[in-house]
C-alpha cells in the first residue's frame, strides 16, 4: 500500500509544481484576495476531477482526440478571460480588493479552469487511472492510497505556492500590483498557448 501511496504523492507533487492555468489562476487570486480567502479554491479539483474521472472511465481511458481539441480552444478563451480580469485588477488596483470576489465565485472559476484544462484528462486516462485500477485490484485500500497520496501532495504543493505569493503580497501594494501584472501576462500567455494548441491539433 505504501508504494501506491508514494506513487500517488509523487504525481500529485509534479502536478502541483508544474506551471499551468489552474496554478496561475490561484496565484492571481491570492495576490488579489489574500491566502485565506483564496484557500477554498485550492480544493476545486475535488469537484472537477469527479467529472473528469467519469468521462475518462466512460471512454475506457482513451480520451477522444476531438475532445482535447475543443478543451484547448475553450480553455484558451476562458484563461484569456481570467487574464483580462487580472489586468483590470492591476489597472484599478486598491488595497481593499479582497472583497471583490466571493469565495463561491472563486471556487467556481477554479473548477472551470480545471475542467477546460486537458492535462487532468490526460493524467487520469494515461497515468493515474491505470495506477488506481491496478492498485484497487490488489486491494481497495491500495487504490484509495493512490488517490489520497495524489490529492494530499497536490493540495500541499499548491498551498506552498500560494503562501509564497502571500508573503510577496505582504511586502506592500507596489509589489502586489507588480505581481498581479505579471500574473495577468502569464495567464494571457497560457490562454494564447492553449488556443494555439487547439488550432494546430490534428488528432
Amino acid at each position: 500500500m505504501w508504494t501506491f501511496l508514494i506513487a500517488g504523492a509523487l504525481y500529485g507533487f509534479a502536478a502541483g509544481a508544474q506551471p499551468g492555468p489552474f496554478t496561475a489562476y490561484l496565484i492571481s487570486l491570492t495576490l488579489k484576495q489574500g491566502f485565506r480567502r483564496s484557500l477554498p479554491a485550492v480544493f476545486a479539483p475535488l469537484i472537477s476531477d469527479s467529472i473528469i474521472v467519469a468521462i475518462t472511465m466512460l471512454v475506457l481511458f482513451s480520451v477522444p482526440p476531438q475532445l482535447l481539441r475543443w478543451l484547448h480552444l475553450a480553455g484558451g478563451v476562458f484563461v484569456l478571460y481570467l487574464a483580462w480580469g487580472a489586468w483590470k485588477s492591476w489597472r484599478d488596483y486598491k488595497d481593499t480588493s479582497a472583497t471583490e470576489i466571493s469565495i463561491g465565485q472563486s471556487v467556481i472559476k477554479a473548477t472551470l479552469v480545471n475542467l477546460f484544462n486537458p492535462n487532468p484528462y490526460l493524467g487520469w486516462s494515461l497515468v493515474l487511472g491505470p495506477i488506481v485500477l491496478r492498485a484497487w485490484r490488489e486491494a481497495p485500500r491500495s487504490g484509495l492510497a493512490v488517490v489520497a497520496g495524489f490529492y494530499a501532495a497536490l493540495f500541499g504543493t499548491t498551498i506552498i505556492v500560494m503562501l509564497t505569493m502571500e508573503f510577496a503580497r505582504a511586502r506592500g501594494p507596489q509589489v502586489t500590483r507588480a505581481l498581479i501584472a505579471a500574473s495577468a501576462i502569464v495567464l494571457a500567455g497560457m490562454g494564447v498557448y492553449q488556443l494555439w494548441l487547439g488550432m494546430l491539433f490534428r488528432g
